[in-house]
């Protein structure tokens, strides 16, 4: 196991396309880290460099204090679990899970231990004498991570390796991957454009978008402060809604002529200012019949079975609104909301960083 450093590195290919631009990360021992975006962002890239299946243009990578920019992957001492599982077809699970050990000259006896092991924690012992087009999706997925836990790496490397299962499969995975990992403690990089998938694995959450890291930090650090408009659309399900407004003086916003209190809007903000404002759905209470509060007009609703997704506007811009089912009584056009001054986040218009008063300590990006 060891601690893995990314010092500014950086992707650039022919005709001087830059994938990956200085991203700077410290990933320490033993610990969950998931790369998210949208496709094209670099996370990928970024995967394969520390591998060593992509050259690095500039930067540093180091896995447990040595920089391993010029060292083949083979000799990285990591383990790759692929989004295609990538395993022999005319060979035995059994077989498919000691490829790698024999081709080290690991003793006949120690591979045999492993594999045993391995199939004992992943529960494909029945499945050992098996092919992997007698195996389902789920199946072959857990032969290809044990090809990757008898090697005993330092660190482990998934690229995107839930894809190609069904939504129900995909779930269980997950916390059999977490399990996996928390048992065993080995150091490891997920990659996943999947932003639930990324909550829930990691615990530390890399955003990136246009090869870049728009933020570090806890799942729960990223949900409740994103620092940047794009975070606070991309995390999150469903997604932040953002209103275009002004600023409206000390520690408030305007938007569509309805005033919000801001907690987290800085002091001296020249009044008129255009800003962007952030409200998650899931934040947002209907208020009592006759409370003061901002009015909503409820366009159509949408069936989520416990919850119910309420499509309309506030302040003259679309806005999604969750409620638990039976909330609102079916029918309803209109109803008044209450917007904790907590719960508003307020973005420059436009460089879409957060305006907050303190900046975030959790994110590194040249």
């Amino acid at each position: 196991m060891a601690e893995v450093t990314l010092n500014d590195v950086r992707k650039v290919y022919a005709g001087g396309v830059e994938a990956v631009k200085g991203v700077s990360l410290d990933i320490p021992d033993g610990g969950f880290c998931v790369l998210v975006g949208p496709s094209g962002c670099g996370k990928s890239t970024l995967l394969r460099m520390v591998a060593g299946l992509e050259t690095i243009s500039s930067g540093q990578v180091a896995i447990g204090g040595r920089v391993v920019n010029e060292i083949e992957p083979a000799e990285r001492d990591i383990a790759m679990v692929f989004q295609n599982y990538a395993l022999y077809p005319h060979m035995s699970v059994y077989d498919n899970i000691a490829y790698g050990l024999r081709n080290r000259g690991t003793p006949k006896d120690e591979i045999d231990r492993r594999v045993q092991e391995a199939a004992r924690i992943l529960a494909i012992e029945p499945f050992l004498q098996r092919k992997p087009r007698a195996l389902s999706g789920g199946q072959r997925q857990r032969v290809a991570m044990g090809r990757a836990i008898v090697r005993k790496p330092q660190v482990f490397l998934f690229d995107e390796p839930l894809s190609n299962l069904d939504a129900k499969l995909r779930v269980q995975m997950r916390v059999e991957i977490k399990k996996l990992q928390r048992a065993l403690g080995v150091t490891s990089i997920y990659v996943t454009h999947d932003q639930v998938e990324a909550m829930t694995l990691s615990d530390k959450l890399v955003v990136m978008s246009g090869g870049q890291v728009e933020q570090v930090g806890t799942p729960t650090e990223v949900y409740r402060r994103p620092e940047t408009r794009f975070v606070a659309t991309f995390i999150g399900s469903p997604p932040m809604n953002i209103l275009p407004g002004l600023v409206d003086g000390d520690g408030r916003v305007s938007v569509g002529g309805l005033t919000l209190a801001a907690d987290d809007l800085p002091a001296g903000l020249e009044p008129g200012r255009h800003v962007d404002v952030g409200v998650r759905p899931e934040e947002v209470e209907v208020a009592p019949a006759g409370a003061p509060g901002a009015p909503f007009a409820i366009d159509f609703v949408e069936e989520l079975g416990a919850t119910e997704l309420l499509h309309g506007t506030l302040g003259g811009s679309p806005f999604v609104l969750q409620v638990n089912t039976g909330a609102v009584s079916p029918g309803t056009k209109a109803v008044t909301l209450a917007i904790p001054s907590r719960c508003v986040h307020v973005f420059d218009a436009e460089t879409g960083k957060r305006l907050g008063r303190a900046e975030s300590a959790t994110a590194r990006a040249a």
